[in-house]
């Protein structure tokens, strides 16, 4: 890629390919897509069991990236009562919660997909991949400020055909639709990665800590035998509250809450590894904290462990059912006393430490992917920001 010198609607990253031509033209979208509404498709009509493969408007929003490829749902709606794609189609939901959701576009692979009621299809002979990222990254500022609405917010064929689009040549397209793909590819892959490490871990916690009503666990390492011994948390380690820091300056300790680091002081609470647990709302999303810390009174952590490693106490701590012990009608809460009390099993430190060495091995490969991600969202944005001509644009235009 390269920098063109030429200001304009331009790219500032360019293939090589193109870096000899001039300004990406610009043209309304009504003479660069035809635009039709979906049809039908009821929430009540989507059924595992369905013959046609099918989209709601719902779904841009918690399922689908800019490109469709696998279409998840699917309906026995009569045929003659629906709309269906045709290959490269670029859809855009009529109806949404925000203004700023409603401006998602999502590009259809396949002919043949019903498309329901809420959804604005744009049939264009532009390339729908290159279209999809295009208005995702350059147009959705310029789509939220002409949708209506507050509670409910609208998008009509009328609103989007105001907007302007600047398109290269169909080649330029097709190169960078290309581009973007195989980074969606890549995340893909690592996201699929990380879920299925995810699974694993699950499934060895399942098998590795006795199921209840079990003395011993299914999957055990070589050399250790017996039965775990029964204990109650209060046999384990001392529980302690977090406190307000608010008294405290500005420093190199961290502090934590429920939603996690919140800021840094000049002042610890605890130093050490500790398991530790929200007291109200966030009951069942136990946190391990190492070194100095202070935690805020949303927290319990524990200290002061006798015969059970605070990584085991932590391992055991996912293994627990929270909301079982919750003692609250409306946000869950959990109190030092209920704690105490709770009774788990435990086998020796050598076995704790076994257990400790498999399952961190596996989470320092979930928080690598996890990274990943991370890292390559970001590649994706910069890529974005650099393959689209940056617009600055008035209120309802494109």
């Amino acid at each position: 890629m390269s920098k063109p010198g030429k200001k304009g609607l331009v790219p500032e990253l360019r293939f090589s390919d193109f870096k000899k031509r001039g300004a990406w033209e610009e043209k309304p979208l009504d003479q660069v897509a035809a635009i039709y509404k979906g049809k039908g498709i009821a929430k009540a009509d989507v059924t595992p069991t369905g013959k046609l493969p099918c989209i709601r408007y719902g779904e841009l929003y918690t399922r689908y990236g800019e490109v469709i490829d696998e279409v998840f749902s699917r309906t026995d709606v009569d045929p003659s009562e629906l709309f269906f794609s045709k290959a490269g189609d670029v859809i855009i939901p009529a109806s949404g919660e925000t203004k700023e959701d409603i401006a998602t576009a999502a590009c259809v692979l396949h002919d043949g997909v019903a498309l329901g009621s809420d959804l604005n299809i744009l049939r264009a002979k532009a390339n729908g991949t290159f279209l999809s990222y295009y208005i995702n990254h350059s147009k959705k500022r310029a789509i939220a400020n002409i949708a209506q609405g507050n509670a409910v917010v609208h998008l009509y064929p009328h609103q989007l055909n105001a907007l302007s689009l600047a398109l290269p040549k169909p080649d330029e397209q097709q190169q960078i639709a290309d581009c973007l793909s195989s980074v969606d590819a890549l995340l893909a892959a690592v996201r699929e990665k990380l879920e299925a490490l995810r699974a694993h871990k699950k499934g060895l916690m399942q098998q590795l800590f006795p199921a209840e009503g079990a003395k011993v666990p299914a999957l055990r390492f070589t050399g250790f035998t017996g039965a775990w011994v029964e204990k109650t948390f209060d046999q384990l380690f001392t529980i302690g509250s977090g406190k307000d820091y608010k008294h405290l300056g500005k420093g190199d300790i961290p502090v934590y809450g429920t939603g996690g680091h919140m800021l840094s002081v000049d002042d610890f609470l605890y130093d050490g590894e500790s398991a530790c647990i929200g007291r109200k709302g966030t009951i069942d999303r136990p946190v391990l904290l190492t070194g100095k810390f202070w935690t805020v009174d949303t927290l319990f952590y524990t200290h002061s462990f006798k015969a059970c490693s605070p990584r085991f106490v932590y391992l055991i701590f996912q293994t627990i059912n929270w909301v079982r012990y919750n003692e609250a009608g409306g946000v869950p809460s959990l109190s030092k006393a209920i704690i105490e009390q709770i009774i788990t099993l435990v086998p020796s430190l050598d076995e704790q430490s076994r257990i400790i060495s498999c399952l961190f091995s596996l989470d320092q490969n979930i928080t690598l992917q996890a990274n990943r991600i991370s890292t390559l969202e970001l590649h994706k944005k910069g890529l974005m920001q650099g393959l689209f001509p940056s617009i600055k644009q008035a209120p309802g235009k494109g």
